[in-house]
């Protein structure tokens, strides 16, 4: 563990990102940094199984945020769908908005479904001794991030012109989208990640 005001270690620039603006983002500089012994988790020399299984930890929590996302947007999209009207009714009556909707709402009940699947197999890994839990954390944030990524465009795209203002939420939720593909291993080491496993 590294303390702040530890010899060798800085706190880069504040980075000005796209999306998940709430969340500060910095580089941390580790320079010739000593870390006392007390300040040591596990074991010497293990510190990348501990890594992996980290990272199994945290996909999970970053496929739950995804599908918060995808919920999110679908809600604000859904709401505005049942308000704005053309052509005497409401444009969620309109068949090519009708089936955004379903989709939308189909593909955030399977992401959630992956989500919850994930977060047992950790519980039963932790509690029962069951394997690891990698293979369902990169199912999971792989079918979370890419449903977060299509739903919120999608949401963009029944709002119209005003999916693309500040005015409506959707704008916001397809910026945070984005960084679900990329964090904690991209859509593409998750593919790796999946294909090993099951390779085994």
């Amino acid at each position: 563990m590294i303390e702040k005001g530890f010899e060798g270690f800085k706190i880069g620039k504040k980075e000005d990102k796209l999306g998940i603006r709430s969340s500060d983002t910095c580089t941390l500089i580790l320079d010739n940094c000593k870390v006392p012994k007390e300040n040591v988790l596990g074991d010497v020399g293990k510190g990348f199984a501990i890594a992996m299984n980290a990272l199994d930890n945290s996909r999970i929590g970053i496929a739950a945020q995804g599908l918060g996302i995808a919920q999110g947007a679908y809600e604000a999209a859904l709401k505005y769908s049942k308000e704005r009207e053309t052509f005497g009714k409401p444009i969620a009556a309109h068949q090519s908005i009708g089936n955004y909707l379903a989709d939308m709402a189909l593909r955030i009940d399977a992401a959630r479904l992956q989500v919850y699947k994930a977060a047992w197999a950790k519980q039963q890994h932790y509690e029962n001794g069951a394997a690891r839990h990698t293979l369902e954390a990169s199912y999971a944030k792989l079918n979370a991030g890419d449903t977060a990524m299509w739903v919120s465009e999608k949401a963009v795209q029944v709002l119209g012109g005003y999916g693309y203002t500040t005015e409506f939420p959707v704008e916001r939720f397809f910026r945070d989208a984005k960084i679900t593909q990329i964090y904690e291993g991209t859509q593409e080491v998750q593919r790796l990640v999946i294909a090993r496993e099951i390779g085994k």
